[in-house]
């Protein structure tokens, strides 16, 4: 999908891009399969800001996409391609052989007409989904599961990909996105190919009223701010923030600094990610 670039006839779009759309052929979502999306700008149950630079933003409602594909050996047509504004994927509805209707995210080369199944022994083309255990060596995967009959947690956002390396013992090796060596178990299924809308990380914005369409609020350096409110604040006039790595407001290491704390899964990591990308 090509990325279009915007006539500049106003200052907010001079350096505006967006998606052509192109591949979509259904404008509006499968009712059954929508749900009302709560704002909660950021908040937890107790009316806290957890996550801040969160609220407003365009409706939206919730898709229901099918991360288990697990309707096995019933053949799915393709009905349509369709925009999701949760998410950096397009997703593919599905007409089963039975009546239902599921999305699914849609992989690079599936198109509208196409026919797709799940299960343990259905051909290798994208879009289908199997057992690690089943699928050969060096293939493209993504929407891969972590425990098997869960649902794809891995590998969903738009472009990404994994590869499957290896088959040891009970466990197969899966390079991730971020060059991640990682044992899943080979019950866990995923789907062949890459996910699509690889372009979207080419989508400039251009100006601030399409980041607060999305539900982004203003976020401001903290080197702009006083000493009391951030630790990289004050300073007469622009200054470096004068202590060794930069921190969060709250005084912790960021940007770069490693925050995983899960010994219970280290053992299935072969392969860190890069140091570059590590920091």
């Amino acid at each position: 999908m090509a990325v279009k670039i915007y006539k500049p006839k106003t200052p907010g779009q001079r350096h505006k891009s967006g998606f052509t759309f192109e591949e979509i052929t259904k404008t509006t979502p499968e009712r059954r399969l929508t749900v009302i999306r709560k704002q909660h700008s950021g908040r937890n149950a107790l009316g806290r800001v957890t996550v801040r630079h969160r609220g407003g933003g365009a409706r939206r409602q919730i898709r229901l996409v099918d991360f288990k594909r697990n309707k096995a050996n019933i053949p799915a047509k393709v009905a349509a391609i369709e925009y999701d504004p949760n998410r950096t994927a397009r997703l593919a509805l599905l007409h089963y052989a039975d009546g239902e209707k599921r999305y699914i995210i849609a992989p690079i080369g599936v198109k509208v007409g196409d026919t797709l199944m799940s299960g343990s022994s259905v051909e290798i083309r994208p879009g289908n989904n199997l057992p690690l255990a089943n699928i050969p060596i060096g293939t493209t995967v993504h929407a891969v599961e972590l425990h098997p009959g869960k649902g794809a947690q891995l590998v969903r956002s738009a472009g990404a990909s994994a590869q499957l390396l290896a088959k040891e013992g009970k466990y197969a090796h899966i390079r991730m996105p971020s060059g991640e060596v990682r044992l899943v178990l080979q019950e866990c299924s995923a789907s062949i190919g890459q996910v699509g809308n690889v372009e979207h990380s080419n989508v400039k914005l251009g100006k601030a009223g399409r980041k607060r369409h999305l539900g982004r609020r203003p976020e401001v350096r903290g080197s702009a701010m006083s000493p009391r409110d951030h630790p990289h604040g004050g300073g007469e006039g622009r200054s470096n923030i004068g202590m060794p790595g930069p921190k969060t407001p709250w005084g912790k290491p960021t940007l770069g600094y490693k925050t995983r704390r899960n010994k219970r899964t280290d053992d299935m990591i072969v392969r860190h990610r890069s140091k570059a990308k590590r920091r």
